[in-house]
């Protein structure tokens, strides 16, 4: 059930409702200041490069028109925003000699937004070389389960009015925006090509996605024949924004294994932000006043708000870390929703500090308040059936959760603990909504999720400065 800011219980609704509430950041704010500080310097060097995986890199590029940095694009134009978004997740396994020199790869990505004009991001962020690429293209896919594009949409994309491009060691690239027709709730293929070998293919595992790979050069071929290699990760994309003629702002979800959808089903776009974007994009449709935002997925397995995990720069960096590059190097973000804390938890068992993990929490909404952006946040699932649980571990959550419902870490709050866990036992998922693990959700647990996130909670901003 819903509860006002007081603790009350709200009238009862006849079926399951979205469970949101206000909130009040601000009171951890000065627990996490020194660790947040160094933690930010620490990125600063450790994500530089020629364009560095982050907000202010991704501004430097450019200001011409389609560049990032771009001022908000007058209404007859659009505007710039993310259809479509990943967290870079380290060097892909088996690459790290040669990387993937002499073939093609053909991401297959799900849009949030559609729009006119397009422009992609590619990261060698984890290579210890630079990336040489000598073609690339985008198109929009012919259909499902396929490497065909549609042939009057495939573009080959330039960088800086270059068909090739050197992505330094650590950095990335943001190619022109090229013309072309992308359509919101479609997929879209961003395709690349490396003569020359490279070192670790930056990559996200988790893709949940279906796509292809060819020897060869065919970045430009609509039929997809040469490309009989799949494959369930993401490649070198980290990002598709849009011109966008159906959306104004960029909702990013900054989450761990939760959010990544890593139990969802392949090909089935049915991560609990793709079912969001959907609940959004029919209530506008429908005639709701709501933002026309896109929904984009930050989520990253294992993602922790405090820790890093190994390798230089960190093959899973904190959410901490990753804040200006995941979240604000997006375009156009208004909202960010904070959904993490069980891998503090699990991953420190026995030693995880709830009053640490809540100060983590609220350092990451007053990141986003300096930048002008509004936070919801959601309260921690339970876990019970996991190989990882532990009384101790879910004491530490309940007391997370308190502190979460009672509204002094996010802008507003979506109850997902009690959306999902079992009447009877709410240590654990209710019946249904349980993958198998005890921890993450089912199609239907991540539908739950979505369905718990109330639309109104994306309205407005960040609370005024005093």
């Amino acid at each position: 059930m819903t509860r006002h800011r007081d603790g009350g219980p709200a009238v009862p609704p006849r079926a399951p409702e979205p469970l949101a509430r206000q909130g009040r950041p601000g009171r951890y704010g000065a627990l996490l200041a020194a660790m947040v500080a160094a933690v930010v310097s620490v990125s600063a060097v450790i994500f530089v490069g020629a364009s560095a995986d982050g907000a202010r890199g991704r501004d430097a590029l450019a200001r011409g028109a389609g560049r990032p940095g771009d001022p908000v694009a007058p209404a007859s134009a659009g505007t710039w925003v993310t259809a479509w978004a990943t967290a870079p997740g380290g060097g892909e396994p088996g690459t790290e000699s040669v990387g993937l020199a002499g073939r093609s790869v053909r991401n297959v990505v799900h849009t949030s937004a559609g729009g006119t004009r397009a422009r992609v991001t590619l990261s060698n962020l984890h290579g210890r070389a630079p990336l040489t690429l000598t073609h690339a293209s985008i198109a929009v896919s012919a259909g499902p389960d396929t490497a065909a594009a549609l042939a009057d949409t495939m573009r080959a994309l330039t960088f800086a009015g270059s068909p090739s491009v050197v992505v330094p060691a650590g950095g990335q690239v943001v190619s022109d925006a090229v013309r072309v027709r992308i359509p919101r709730d479609g997929h879209v293929l961003i395709s690349t090509y490396s003569p020359v070998p490279s070192g670790p293919v930056t990559y996200h595992e988790h893709a949940r996605q279906i796509s292809w790979v060819a020897e060869g050069e065919h970045t430009r071929d609509t039929t997809g024949a040469a490309y009989d290699g799949r494959s369930t990760v993401w490649r070198y994309v980290t990002a598709l924004d849009v011109l966008s003629d159906d959306s104004e702002g960029t909702v990013v979800v900054l989450g761990d294994s939760l959010t990544d959808g890593v139990s969802s089903t392949v090909g089935a776009d049915a991560r609990w932000p793709d079912v969001l974007s959907d609940r959004l994009r029919t209530a506008l449709a429908a005639g709701r006043d709501l933002p026309r935002y896109s929904v984009v997925n930050a989520g990253l397995s294992g993602n922790r708000v405090l820790t890093d995990g190994p390798g230089l720069p960190p093959r899973n960096p904190s959410a901490l870390r990753r804040f200006d590059r995941d979240v604000l190097g997006r375009a156009h973000v208004r909202v960010v929703v904070v959904v993490l804390g069980i891998n503090d938890i699990l991953r420190a068992p026995g030693t995880a500090d709830p009053e640490r993990i809540v100060g983590g929490l609220t350092a990451l909404t007053e990141r986003a308040h300096a930048q002008g952006l509004k936070v919801v946040g959601a309260t921690l699932m339970p876990y019970r059936g996991h190989r990882a649980y532990t009384p101790s571990g879910e004491d530490v959550r309940q007391r997370v959760n308190a502190e979460i419902r009672d509204g002094g870490v996010f802008d507003e709050v979506v109850d997902f603990d009690e959306a999902v866990r079992d009447g009877y036992d709410p240590r654990r998922f209710r019946a249904g909504y349980d993958s198998g693990d005890g921890l993450h959700p089912s199609d239907e647990g991540y539908a739950r999720m979505a369905e718990a996130f109330e639309l109104k909670a994306l309205e407005g901003g960040a609370p005024a400065r005093l």
